[in-house]
């Protein structure tokens, strides 16, 4: 017999994801004064910077177009900067600005009470468990 929908883990995900997306799109703008998209665009350069346009696709789950849209967005409010790429004559890397940085802190402040009000009813153990499966699972789910 087959899982039902409900038990499968791609659907609980799917419901995860809609429950925090759903707090996320108010929390973003109450915390940082930015969209969800652009708060996570902010934290994805923050966190990887320097980082291209193309790796900032890739590590916020955007194609290149929303990438670069979302990067522009960002310098254009004077959170982000752009530089010539060193390696690559047509290419940009992206670094945060003193402001941006200052919106980066309160954003982490956030995102990591968000986790805590999320994952608060695991243990540290479960946590640690949660966390080593989902490495694995990403790992085997990327393409090879």
């Amino acid at each position: 017999m087959s899982t039902p929908l409900e038990r499968t883990l791609t659907y609980r995900l799917h419901q995860l994801h809609k429950l925090t997306d759903s707090d996320s799109h108010s929390a973003y703008p109450e915390s940082t004064g930015l969209s969800m998209s652009d708060g996570r665009c902010l934290t994805t350069i923050g966190a990887f910077e320097p980082v291209s346009v193309k790796a900032l696709a890739e590590k916020a789950n955007l194609n290149k177009g929303q990438a670069s849209r979302a990067a522009q967005a960002l310098v254009d409010q004077g959170l982000v900067s752009k530089a010539d790429h060193p390696g690559d004559g047509r290419g940009v890397v992206l670094t945060l600005t003193p402001t941006g940085r200052k919106v980066f802190k309160r954003a982490m402040a956030m995102i990591q009470q968000r986790n805590e009000d999320i994952f608060g009813c695991l243990t540290e153990k479960e946590l640690a468990n949660l966390s080593a499966m989902f490495d694995r699972l990403i790992t085997h789910a990327r393409p090879a």
